[in-house]
């Protein structure tokens, strides 16, 4: 058996990144165990500290802590504030940066160049090192040099074309997904692509630059639309709910709201037909392959349409699980942490922080049998960590730290 530490025990993680994307991605090896250090600016922060409401309260009052939007993304770190701009600052980094396995950051490419702390700077104090640079558009190409957010790439990246109803449809239309996918897409593709530099450092000595692009990861992500494309010379569109590969694979109206059908294969559409009564579907020559439905969608479509207006969401949901059909109804988010699989899976979980108090927090989805992910920090408030991290990475004693906060070099 494994000892319980976490799995990433004894890899330091320096974090220089704000928002979504940089922190997602140090938020899951913290959440494995991990030891991250959050660097941010003095007196403002993470970006999205501000970005509510909704924000934290203080336990018993009413002054805002943090937004919501930060503490879905920074738990299992310590902060600590640092102006990178100033000369004294850029020195505590690469000092930190010595002791550390990886450095994430997501600043406009060349930004950091201009502070001596970009890749070819830091390799110098720590050629073991293993460098991660999120930007919009990459290091190198015509778009380099341009800012990129999340809602940014999911239009410039193809996503918007194939979400949505169709433009001819009543509210049809480019429609982004409803939370920062790219951004969690380019924070997990971090993560995996940090532990594999590790892991090649380990065995090879050196570390290396990794350079992430929310574009490139968007392209990458289009999965099955991208190649739809690429095979066939037509353009994919905006279809609603429906799949572009299967059918039935979409949504229909119920007697009292909506379920999801997303029969796969054949058998699952002969069990759903016999299960509806609608056994003479599952041979008819135009419904009894998933190439042949594909090809008489609209057909097939109106006559599921039909027969689920029929009945409701909870009596289809109950037939349907018994014949295994894969099925479901659409939920709120309320609903949601309000199922009873949710609580059984232990998705929620509570936390300790220093200002408000219990508060709850969504769990890692990883589940490692022997290092399970842990929760040991809250996400921290602004500089929570300053002193303990100065004073036990490098060894400074009280009265520097004083001298370095009075020149405005710490928060």
């Amino acid at each position: 058996m494994m000892t319980r530490k976490g799995a990433l025990d004894g890899i330091k993680v320096l974090d220089l990144s704000r928002v979504l994307a940089g922190p997602w991605a140090t938020q899951t090896l913290g959440d494995l165990g991990a030891d991250v250090v959050k660097v941010e600016k003095p007196h403002e922060g993470d970006d999205t500290r501000s970005w509510g409401p909704p924000f934290l309260r203080e336990k018993g009052g009413q002054s805002p802590v943090d937004a919501a939007y930060y503490l879905c993304a920074n738990r299992n770190k310590k902060s600590i504030t640092i102006d990178i701009s100033r000369e004294e600052g850029q020195r505590l980094i690469k000092e930190l940066a010595r002791g550390f396995d990886v450095l994430v950051e997501n600043h406009k490419v060349g930004s950091l160049k201009k502070y001596g702390l970009d890749y070819e700077s830091i390799r110098k104090v720590n050629p073991r090192i293993v460098y991660c640079s999120i930007t919009g558009f990459g290091q190198h190409g015509p778009y380099a040099n341009r800012a990129g957010y999340d809602f940014l790439v999911q239009g410039m990246g193809g996503m918007m074309s194939v979400t949505g109803r169709p433009d001819e449809e009543p509210g049809g239309g480019p429609m982004k997904v409803g939370v920062a996918l790219t951004d969690i897409l380019t924070g997990l593709y971090a993560s995996t692509a940090i532990l594999a530099a590790i892991r090649a450092r380990d065995i090879h000595g050196v570390g290396q630059h990794i350079d992430l692009s929310l574009l490139d990861v968007q392209i990458a992500c289009l999965a099955n639309q991208g190649a739809n494309f690429l095979y066939s010379g037509n353009i994919p569109g905006r279809m609603g709910n429906s799949h572009p590969n299967a059918v039935p694979y979409q949504d229909f109206k119920t007697r009292d709201s909506f379920i999801i059908l997303a029969i796969g294969n054949d058998s699952q559409f002969r069990r759903f037909c016999e299960a509806a009564g609608l056994a003479h579907l599952a041979d008819d020559e135009r419904y009894r392959t998933n190439q042949a439905r594909i090809a008489n969608r609209e057909s097939l479509v109106e006559i599921i349409a039909g027969r689920t207006a029929q009945e409701t969401t909870q009596y289809w949901v109950d037939l349907l699980h018994d014949k295994a059909v894969p099925c479901g109804p659409i939920k709120n988010i309320k609903e949601v942490f309000e199922d009873g699989h949710v609580a059984a899976r232990k998705l929620i979980r509570k936390t300790e922080h220093p200002a408000a108090g219990e508060i709850p927090i969504v769990a890692n989805p990883i589940n490692l049998s022997e290092t399970p992910a842990a929760y040991e920090y809250p996400p921290p408030v602004l500089g929570q960590h300053t002193n303990e991290i100065l004073k036990s990475h490098l060894g400074l004693d009280a009265g520097t730290i004083a001298e370095l906060r009075s020149k405005g070099i710490l928060g």
